[in-house]
C-alpha cells in the first residue's frame, strides 16, 4: 500500500516520541540516570554520535538500550529521509506549478482573452460580473476570493447567435492543433480546473464541426449549442481570475499588460497614456 509522506512522516514521529518517552522512563528507572543525562543518551545514542560517557551498566539495561537502538535509529533515519524528500517534493511542486502557469498564460495569449471578448459581449447579464473582473493591482487574496465567489454564483446564460457560432467555430478550427498540442502535457492535462475547460472547449469544437451549417437551426439547437457555450464562458472566466492573481502576485509586469487587455474591461487599452 503506498502512503503519502505526511502520513509516513506522522507514523515515524510518533514511534520516535514513544521509543524517546520510554527509554526515558527506562533509563531513569533501570539505570538511575537523571532526566537530562536519559535523554542525552537517547538521543546520541540515536542520532548514532554515541559519545560513550555514559552506558548502560545493568544487563536490563543494555537490552533495553539495544531496542532502543533498534527501533530509535529506524525512526530517526526515516524522519531525516522523509524530511529531506519532502523538501525536493516541495521544489518539484514548485517548478511544476510554474510550468503550468506558463502554459496556461501561452493558452490565454493565444486563445483564452479572445474567447472571452467574443462570448462576453453576447452575454446580456455580463454587467453583473463586470464589476468583480476590473481586478486592479491594489487588490488583496480576500477580494480574488469575494470575486471568486461571485462567479461561482453567477447564472451563466448566452444568447448565441448564429453569427456568434460561425465566429468561435472557425476561431477554434483555426487553433485547433494549438488544443491539441496542450494535450500532450501531461501535467497540464491532471491541473484540477484547466482540464474541464479543455473537455469543455474540445466538446464545443466537435458540436461545431458536427454541424454541416451553423443557420436556419431549430430553436432548441441553438439553445442546446448555448449551452456548451456556457460551459466554456464560465469554466474559462473562473481561470482567468485565478491566473491573474497568480500573476498579480508573482509577476506585476505580465499582470499590467493582461489587465491593459482586459476583455471585461470597457475601457481596457494596450497603450499606455
Amino acid at each position: 500500500m503506498h502512503f503519502t509522506l505526511s502520513y509516513r512522516m506522522r507514523i515515524y514521529l510518533i514511534i520516535l516520541f514513544c521509543v524517546l518517552a520510554v527509554g526515558m522512563i527506562g533509563l531513569m528507572v533501570i539505570e538511575h540516570l537523571s532526566p537530562l543525562d536519559a535523554f542525552y543518551f537517547l538521543i546520541v545514542t540515536i542520532a548514532t554520535v554515541g559519545y560513550g560517557d555514559i552506558h548502560p551498566l545493568t544487563p536490563v539495561g543494555k537490552i533495553l538500550v539495544m531496542v532502543i537502538i533498534i527501533t530509535g535509529v529506524g525512526c530517526f533515519v526515516g524522519v531525516a529521509a522523509n524530511s529531506i524528500e519532502s523538501m525536493f517534493d516541495e521544489r518539484e511542486r514548485r517548478t511544476r506549478i510554474e510550468k503550468l502557469n506558463m502554459i496556461i498564460g501561452i493558452f490565454f495569449s493565444e486563445m483564452g482573452t479572445r474567447i472571452l471578448k467574443k462570448i462576453s459581449a453576447c452575454d446580456p447579464t455580463v454587467d453583473e460580473i463586470r464589476a468583480v473582473l476590473v481586478v486592479s493591482s491594489t487588490w488583496t487574496d480576500a477580494e480574488f476570493s469575494r470575486a471568486r465567489t461571485v462567479l461561482l454564483n453567477h447564472t451563466y446564460s448566452i444568447d448565441c447567435p448564429p453569427s456568434l457560432l460561425e465566429e468561435l467555430h472557425a476561431f477554434l478550427m483555426h487553433h485547433k492543433g494549438f488544443l491539441l498540442s496542450l494535450l500532450e502535457n501531461p501535467q497540464l492535462i491532471e491541473h484540477d480546473s484547466f482540464t474541464p475547460l479543455l473537455q469543455a472547449l474540445f466538446h464545443l469544437t466537435e458540436e461545431l464541426m458536427a454541424r454541416e451549417k451553423l443557420t436556419g437551426l431549430p430553436r432548441t439547437d441553438y439553445a442546446h449549442l448555448s449551452g456548451d457555450v456556457a460551459r466554456v464562458y464560465r469554466l474559462l472566466v473562473l481561470e482567468w481570475l485565478t491566473y491573474m492573481q497568480y500573476l498579480k502576485q508573482n509577476y506585476p509586469y505580465l499582470f499590467s499588460l493582461a489587465m491593459r487587455q482586459n476583455p471585461f474591461d470597457t475601457n481596457a487599452s494596450v497603450i499606455v497614456w
